[in-house]
């Protein structure tokens, strides 16, 4: 079988082209974009979406299997999500580097096995943000060193509750849907 090429280059008829564009706000965090486009029709118009760096997401697995996991309250929706551990890339420093960095000021731990699972793009049709997804075994407890403003609880649970919780609604968190699905399929040696 051919390779799947979804590049813009490779769908044309499909793509969009930039005409021009401007940073319509820039803040602390996050930046918006509005950039006038050309469609495939040959008709314009407009694109507003949000730029982001990027950040990380750590599966952090036990060795008996249970996860370590994370309360946190988000602002946005005025609620405690239970998430995975994850924060955003910086400026110039590497995946493999932001996810160890988060695991240790979020939750105290550091890991000896670390390996990369997969990229996902969690709002592809307001924001250029993408999410490395780790896994780390070899848990080692130490002292969390949480940013200034930054609040969360941690705690173990085994993946059976994360997909019971998912199902059940408790767990909406894009990023933590997918990583605990994969944490099944990786656990049950079916990837």
């Amino acid at each position: 079988m051919d390779k799947l090429d979804l590049s813009a280059s490779a769908n044309p008829h499909l793509a969009e082209m930039r005409q021009d564009g401007k940073l319509v706000y820039s803040g602390k965090f996050l930046k918006m974009q509005q950039d006038s486009v050309l469609l495939p029709d040959g008709k314009s118009t407009l694109r507003e979406y949000i730029k982001h760096p990027g950040a990380v997401v750590i599966l952090p697995v036990f060795d008996d299997g249970t996860v370590l996991m994370e309360r946190q309250y988000r602002y946005p929706l005025d609620q405690v999500f239970i998430e995975f551990p994850a924060g955003k890339i910086d400026q110039g420093e590497e995946a493999l580097a932001t996810a160890k960095r988060e695991l240790l000021e979020e939750t105290g731990y550091t890991a000896t096995d670390w390996r990369y699972l997969c990229t996902i793009h969690n709002a592809i049709a307001y924001s250029d943000e993408h999410l490395d997804i780790f896994l780390a075994r070899g848990l080692t407890a130490g002292q969390a060193e949480l940013d200034d403003g930054e609040f969360l609880e941690t705690f173990k649970a085994p993946v059976a509750d994360l997909l019971e919780w998912v199902k059940s609604g408790k767990i909406t968190d894009v990023k933590t849907v997918i990583g605990s699905f994969w944490l099944e399929k990786i656990l049950d040696g079916k990837w």
